[in-house]
């Protein structure tokens, strides 16, 4: 027990969680082919891919309180083991409500991220809890790994391989988890009915993450399909491209914590909802005439803002929730899950009615301009919050009030010598 063995449990369930992702992320990356296969429309399409993640959201709040009460050690295993079955069905069915029952259920995938989080925060002290749950949400590079992967695999072998590949990684990952893994020492008090009526607090993050974390996902699951539509490019190549967008998203998402650290989580967010409002505006200028140039920058620079968007959440989950950690982050991880659901969705309607994508990205313009006030309005109240410092202190200013500290008990410590040997010098 002790750091290393936290350590060890973090890195376990940080794996965990991305191959959960992968499971969670199989039917994107494929989405263009079922479309052409099966001559289906826009909107039907992006329901497909879509469809995963409305179950993997609504499941992370009872699959938290189930990691609550029998520990993340036996729940994580049987979160994968069960997500192999409709994995190795993947490889099998035809037809598209074949496919969306298996994507539905591969949705169960996705619940990981609310058993790891207690998991995880119950291995860390609250001071370092925002640090671990950074860490493990870079698990996300899992839908990279799908996005990139499971193109390559159909197009060198097939698709029932690809099911079946995936089944054997998730149920290998059960086994080793379940063998290498310990239940934290001390679990965190997970109280979701509580934490429901927490307020304003609560919803503000989620709102937030539904945004950031929301954006990630739809961006993620959709980006295959817009690149085919917009380049015509072959299905291995738009896997790869939505790999980056994945790959610079998880790579953020620690700096959005660190820079949180230094400056506060309230304005890491104003940057990244100015950010993401300048790149959804681009994009919609854009999408009736796209070239790589400019939309590779914005993709890639959008994935950057929302990444640090959510490392700066889960910076200031702890902030706002010190002695509920687990629970708040359950929920605004349900919260986030949802927000990747209806942008696909809403994607394949306005290309169905509308013959562009553009309306789309003018939505995530509204949105990151109401997150902007939001994240405005949090940073203030922070900032006059009573008994409390809204920003964090500066590491630097921190480091200077300790050494001028040091000096003045330094010279405490002179001066008073100094008294007691005067009175000595002057009898003498």
């Amino acid at each position: 027990m002790g750091r290393s063995a936290a350590t060890r449990n973090l890195a376990l369930a940080t794996v965990a969680f991305a191959v959960a992702f992968v499971g969670w992320s199989l039917i994107a990356p494929l989405a263009k082919d079922f479309q052409d296969d099966l001559g289906l429309s826009n909107t039907r399409t992006l329901m497909l891919t879509a469809v995963p993640v409305i179950l993997g959201s609504l499941l992370r709040i009872p699959v938290g309180a189930l990691t609550d009460r029998f520990g993340g050690r036996r729940v994580f295993p049987v979160v994968l083991g069960v997500s192999a079955i409709p994995a190795a069905a993947f490889g099998f069915v035809d037809g598209y409500w074949g496919l969306i029952v298996v994507g539905f259920f591969l949705g169960i995938a996705g619940s990981s991220f609310a058993v790891g989080v207690p998991f995880v925060a119950g291995w860390y002290e609250k001071e370092r809890q925002g640090y671990a749950l950074g860490v493990y949400g870079m698990g996300n590079i899992g839908t990279a790994v799908a996005a990139f992967g499971a193109p390559a695999i159909v197009s060198l072998l097939s698709r029932e391989v690809l099911g079946i590949v995936a089944a054997v990684l998730l149920l290998a990952t059960a086994v080793v988890f379940y063998r290498m893994a310990e239940d934290p020492p001390r679990g965190p008090a997970v109280r979701y009915l509580h934490m429901l009526r927490s307020g304003w607090r609560l919803w503000r993050l989620a709102f937030l993450y539904f945004v950031t974390f929301g954006g990630f996902v739809a961006m993620a699951v959709f980006l295959p399909k817009l690149l085919r539509d917009w380049f015509d490019i072959s299905l291995t190549d738009a896997g790869l491209r939505a790999a980056g967008f994945t790959v610079v998203a998880t790579l953020a998402r620690p700096v959005g914590g660190l820079l949180s650290d230094r400056i506060g989580p309230a304005t890491v967010l104003v940057v990244v909802f100015v950010g993401a409002g300048l790149d959804a505006a681009w994009l919609a200028y854009i999408s009736d005439d796209p070239t790589w140039v400019p939309v590779t920058i914005a993709c890639l620079t959008l994935a950057g803002f929302l990444g640090l968007g959510n490392g700066a959440v889960f910076k200031a989950v702890p902030h706002d929730f010190p002695n509920a950690t687990g629970a708040a982050t359950g929920i605004v991880g349900a919260a986030g899950g949802l927000g990747g659901f209806f942008p696909p969705v809403v994607m394949g309607i306005v290309k169905d009615h509308f013959e562009t994508y553009a309306l789309g990205f003018v939505g995530l313009l509204l949105f990151a301009c109401i997150c902007l006030v939001v994240a405005l309005t949090m940073r203030a109240s922070w900032r006059t919050a009573q008994g409390a410092t809204a920003e964090p202190p500066h590491p630097a200013a921190l480091l200077r009030r300790r050494r001028l500290g040091r000096r003045m008990e330094r010279s405490a410590a002179r001066r008073s010598r100094v008294g007691a040997l005067l009175p000595r010098a002057l009898a003498a």
